[in-house]
């Protein structure tokens, strides 16, 4: 006959073995596109990203630019709005986008207002304490061309077990100075989540 001592610790050991059983940790690439939920996603975020601006830059208002003024065009990513039911890490899509620019290339990217207000507090740092060969101006920053601002939408589609989620990112190219709208694109992405009739 078992003792209470016995009966306790193989409890214990029943739900040690359980919770151990329960959880597992992989190391996966970063790249790697893993939808548990079907939410958007950072893979979401970055294909839509660098499609956006694959779009921008083969647009007319580049060549024109280009043609113009001899140099590549220097931009700024505005508001992102989050326009869906759901959580979107805004700042991530944001920083995707940047990327995705800077890395073609083919346009300059300027800090966000908030990124550039550390900046100048870093610059009137260096007017105190800096060295003359070394303290950075004022009045020397790079002014952008055009500001790039957008949406980002959803509809979801559920039926029984099954779920559509379908999201939909506006970005609008602006020109600074002028307001005229250089360039529109969009991008859509469509899941489907379930073992439905539609389960592809």
């Amino acid at each position: 006959m078992r003792g209470p001592l016995q009966v306790a610790v193989g409890v214990l050991l029943a739900v040690l073995t359980v919770g151990c059983a329960a959880k597992t940790v992989s190391r996966v690439d970063p790249d790697t596109t893993i939808d548990l939920s079907g939410n958007w996603n950072d893979a979401d975020s970055r294909q839509v990203a660098e499609s956006i601006i694959d779009q921008a830059l083969d647009g007319t208002w580049y060549t024109g630019f280009m043609q113009a003024h001899g140099k590549k065009p220097t931009v700024i990513v505005g508001t992102i709005r989050n326009k869906t039911t759901e959580h979107i890490p805004v700042s991530t899509f944001i920083g995707d986008i940047e990327r995705a620019f800077v890395n073609s290339g083919k346009a300059d990217v300027v800090a966000t207002a908030s990124e550039r207000e550390e900046i100048r507090d870093e610059r009137m740092d260096q007017g105190k304490y800096a060295s003359d060969e070394t303290i950075k101006k004022f009045g020397k920053e790079q002014g952008a061309d055009y500001m790039l601002i957008g949406t980002v939408t959803s509809v979801i589609d559920q039926e029984g077990g099954s779920q559509v989620r379908f999201y939909q990112a506006d970005m609008t190219l602006v020109d600074i100075e002028t307001n005229v709208k250089a360039w529109m694109g969009q991008e859509k992405i469509k899941k489907v989540i379930g073992r439905g009739k539609y389960q592809p």
